[in-house]
């Protein structure tokens, strides 16, 4: 099993000197983070996408790219690209150089996106969701199967041979489809035989067993061979010395976060107490010691029917910088290589 890192790129303020990071600051420390993860020997990074004030990363193959010449072996994705909002002919070409600038490296992760902002920046319906994701994976995938598209579709203007350059060092350049909780969206990605990324920020990952099986039998049915029917799962997380640091360190900017967040949705406060009853071994939220995350990994993988691959969302407004490096090299030195050897 492959773990990485997710990032949303988040302003962060200093709980030591209550200084907030300037955008400059927070993306010359994301860029750390990126070279502490490679040299802890993680498998993946991912960069989120956002169009909101709190997050800094609206534009993730920049950021990456910036990785990429940093770094010498990490994998290097999106988590996720909002393909809703964006021309697949430009993600592709940007990602295509992506993986030129790091020698094969790129991965894409598409998905709709969790907030809506993107939708009207771009001058889109939101009523449009979900077609016009389906229209521009389609896009998406085929131009990824060849240079030159014949394509025509209702959201964008037809292709008519055109070609879309460069092309990327990888002979397929991965795409993997970002899910929630819809059983459309499994079932969308078996048939096409994508690897799934099921985004779980909340409950128990084992309730996503019954549409993580709809995905393998969608695909099965469709032809695909099983090793083509890749799960990974993006599950909020931290690591410190031992659970209850790693608790108390991650709780307060996890409040700030999620509260304005569950003010924005109408959802139950975030409380201290319903923070603890997430931490089981149960539940979705993957922070404590090593040893307590290593083991919720691979209860959770068994949960699921194996996983191919678990990234750690660890964007946390009010973690210190040396304190979120620290948690990079527990889950690269001592978190990965207990999962691997199990």
């Amino acid at each position: 099993m492959q773990i990485g890192i997710d990032s949303f790129v988040s302003s962060v303020t200093d709980p030591g000197t209550g200084r907030a990071s300037t955008p400059a600051e927070r993306v010359a420390r994301l860029l750390e983070e990126v070279v502490a993860a490679d040299e802890a020997g993680l498998d993946t990074f991912g960069i989120g996408e956002h169009h909101r004030p709190e997050y800094y990363d609206s534009a993730p193959p920049v950021l990456l790219a910036a990785a990429a010449a940093r770094t010498r072996r990490i994998r290097l994705n999106s988590a996720v690209s909002v393909l809703s909002a964006n021309d697949p002919v430009r993600l592709f070409q940007e990602f295509a150089t992506l993986d030129l600038v790091s020698q094969g490296r790129a991965e894409l992760v598409v998905g709709r996106g969790s907030f809506t902002e993107a939708f009207p920046l771009f001058g889109l319906e939101l009523t449009d969701y979900d077609s016009l994701f389906e229209e521009k994976l389609d896009l998406l995938l085929r131009i990824r199967a060849s240079s030159t598209v014949h394509w025509s579709g209702r959201h964008r203007p037809a292709l008519t041979g055109q070609g879309v350059y460069p092309r990327p060092v990888q002979e397929q350049l991965p795409i993997w489809v970002g899910v929630g909780g819809s059983p459309e969206s499994f079932v969308r990605a078996g048939l096409l035989g994508l690897p799934l990324m099921v985004a779980i920020i909340g409950g128990e990952p084992r309730r996503f067993r019954p549409l993580v099986d709809l995905y393998r039998r969608a695909g099965a049915e469709a032809g695909h061979a099983p090793e083509e029917l890749r799960v990974s799962i993006h599950v909020p997380g931290f690591v410190a010395d031992t659970d209850s640091e790693a608790a108390d360190l991650f709780y307060p900017g996890y409040e700030r976060m999620f509260g304005g967040i569950a003010a924005e949705r109408g959802f139950p406060p975030v409380t201290r107490a319903r923070f603890d009853a997430s931490l089981g071994p149960a539940s979705a939220l993957f922070i404590g010691s090593p040893r307590t995350v290593a083991e919720k990994v691979r209860s959770v993988s068994a949960d699921l029917g194996g996983l191919a691959r678990l990234t750690v969302q660890m964007t946390n407004p009010g973690i210190a910088h040396d304190a979120m490096l620290h948690a990079i090299g527990l889950l690269g030195g001592d978190v990965a290589p207990a999962v691997r050897a199990a």
